[in-house]
C-alpha cells in the first residue's frame, strides 16, 4: 500500500511542507511516484518517519536523526532499545519536574516557600496548606491576607521555626496564667493578649484592635480554633478571647 504526500501528514501530524523538506534533505524520500509525479510514501516510509519523529521530540537535530537512522551497523532493535533508554530517561526527568512544580504550587498556596521536608519539620502533622482554599475565599481580597503571603513568601525554614517558638512559648504562658486562676480581665492576662496581638502583627500582618477581636471571637466559634488552643489548655480558647476584649476595652 502506498500514501499520498497529503495522508502521511494527516497521519503523523506534521505539514506537507516538513515531510518535502525531509524529502529535500535526503532524510525521508518517499519510495515511489505517482505517473503525475506525486510523492508516494509506503509502509517502510512509515516506519522511517516514526524514528524521525520520535527523535525529533527528544530534541535531536536533523543531521543527528539522518546519522543515526542511516548507521549501517544499526538494526531495528537497536534503535528500539535507544528509544526505550531515552524515553526512560525523559520520563524521569519529567517526574523530577513535575513534582518541582507540585511542591512550588503547594508553597504558594500559602506563600510558605518550604520544602515537603522542611514544611514538616516546621509544622510537623498540621499541615498549613490544609485550609489554604477557605482562607483565600473567606480573606484573600483584604490587605491583611495579602500582607500576610507577602510576607510568609520570604521566610525561610529558620523564621518559621522562630515563630512557632515564640508562638509556643506565648501560649505556654497563657495557659500557666489560666491555671493560676487569673481571670482574662487581670492586668497579666491583658498583657499577654498585647503581645499575642503584636506577634500577629510582628510576622504577619497589622493586626489593629477590632481586627484582634475578631480574631478572638473566631478562636471561639470555630471549632477547628477552639481545637488548637484547647490542647495546650482546655479552656484556653475562651480564655484567650475574654483576654483579647479585656485588652481592646483597656486601649480603647
Amino acid at each position: 500500500m502506498s500514501y499520498s504526500v497529503g495522508q502521511v501528514a494527516g497521519f503523523a501530524g506534521v505539514t506537507v511542507r516538513t515531510l518535502h523538506h525531509y524529502d529535500e534533505i535526503g532524510l525521508l524520500s518517499p519510495s515511489s511516484r505517482s505517473h503525475a509525479g506525486h510523492r508516494r510514501y509506503d509502509d517502510a516510509d512509515m516506519d522511517r518517519l516514526q524514528q524521525i519523529l520520535f527523535y525529533r521530540e527528544l530534541g535531536f537535530p536533523l543531521d543527528e536523526v539522518a546519522v543515526l537512522l542511516d548507521d549501517p551497523d544499526a538494526d531495528p532493535r537497536e534503535h528500539l532499545r535507544r528509544q526505550h533508554t531515552l524515553l526512560s530517561d525523559r520520563i524521569a526527568r519529567l517526574q523530577q519536574m513535575a513534582k518541582a512544580v507540585e511542591h512550588a504550587m503547594e508553597a504558594r498556596k500559602m506563600g510558605i516557600n518550604l520544602t515537603p521536608e522542611e514544611k514538616f519539620e516546621v509544622f510537623g502533622d498540621d499541615d498549613p496548606d490544609r485550609y489554604a482554599e477557605e482562607a483565600e475565599q473567606r480573606w484573600g481580597h483584604t490587605d491583611a491576607y495579602k500582607e500576610s503571603a507577602r510576607r510568609a513568601a520570604s521566610y525561610t525554614k529558620e523564621d518559621w521555626l522562630r515563630i512557632q517558638a515564640e508562638g509556643d512559648d506565648l501560649h505556654r504562658r497563657l495557659a500557666a496564667l489560666l491555671d493560676s486562676g487569673a481571670a482574662a480581665d487581670s492586668g497579666e492576662a491583658m498583657d499577654l493578649a498585647e503581645e499575642h496581638r503584636a506577634w500577629i502583627e510582628r510576622n504577619h500582618y497589622t493586626c489593629p484592635y477590632e481586627m484582634h477581636t475578631c480574631l478572638g471571637e473566631m478562636y471561639v466559634s470555630d471549632e477547628r480554633f477552639t481545637a488548637f488552643y484547647d490542647a495546650v489548655r482546655t479552656g484556653l480558647a475562651v480564655f484567650l478571647r475574654d483576654a483579647i476584649l479585656a485588652n481592646a476595652a483597656r486601649r480603647a
